[in-house]
């Protein structure tokens, strides 16, 4: 998994198998970072529209989550913090 700035430039990367959901492997990836400073926020798509990771991303590391919301799960955001 790599996570990487709005640039394109990566910030995190992490080699794990393909079975774990990948919104279990963002903290991890966070942890390997190779650059110092945690990011503020960070986007995914629905696959980590996640009240657990969410929590654990802005208790853990300060950073908030931005992710559309799934079909199924009442809407968590109002879709400003995309549209910038």
């Amino acid at each position: 998994m790599g996570i990487a700035d709005r640039h394109g430039l990566p910030i995190a990367l992490r080699t794990e198998s393909a079975s774990p959901a990948e919104v279990k492997l963002v903290e991890p990836t966070l942890e390997e970072r190779i650059v110092p400073d945690v990011p503020e926020r960070l986007i995914g798509d629905k696959a980590y529209d996640s009240d657990r990771l969410d929590q654990a991303l802005r208790q853990n590391c300060g950073t908030e989550m931005i992710a559309p919301h799934r079909a199924k799960r009442s809407q968590t955001q109002d879709g400003r913090q995309l549209r910038r």
